[in-house]
């Protein structure tokens, strides 16, 4: 799980604000009432409501974005295979799976065919939920 810092729920924080003008506005029309008090009123309580959510969904949409990628990332281009050296229209990487992370590779490695079922059968054998 990420590491939660104060920088980070406040980023979050200001996002759910980004919603109470029109939050505001909402709670005047239903409300019925146009009145200066009426509406500094609404925007102070909505303000408040905001904060609260941020502050619940906060730790929900942390536990819900924190899941792992339920299938297998791939990267497809054509190019020079770096296992056998042929040239094909499609090579293939692996770049994303549980308990396998090639998002910031520097040098991605991009696979033929068979070269790529070769890889793939290792990974699996190595634990890798391909």
């Amino acid at each position: 799980m990420p590491k939660v810092t104060w920088n980070r729920w406040w980023i979050y924080a200001a996002r759910w604000q980004m919603s109470t003008p029109i939050l505001a506005l909402v709670l005047i029309w239903l409300a019925g009432t146009f009145s200066s008090n009426a509406t500094a009123d609404f925007i102070i309580v909505t303000i408040i409501a905001n904060f609260i959510g941020s502050s619940i969904f906060f730790w929900i949409d942390r536990w819900i974005f924190r899941q792992k990628y339920a299938r297998p990332l791939w990267e497809i281009r054509g190019g020079v295979c770096r296992g056998c050296g042929e040239i094909c229209d499609r090579l293939y990487r692996l770049v994303k799976a549980p308990n396998y992370d090639r998002l910031d590779d520097k040098e991605p490695v991009f696979l033929c065919d068979t070269c790529s079922s070769k890889k793939t059968k290792e990974l699996r054998e190595r634990g890798v939920a391909i």
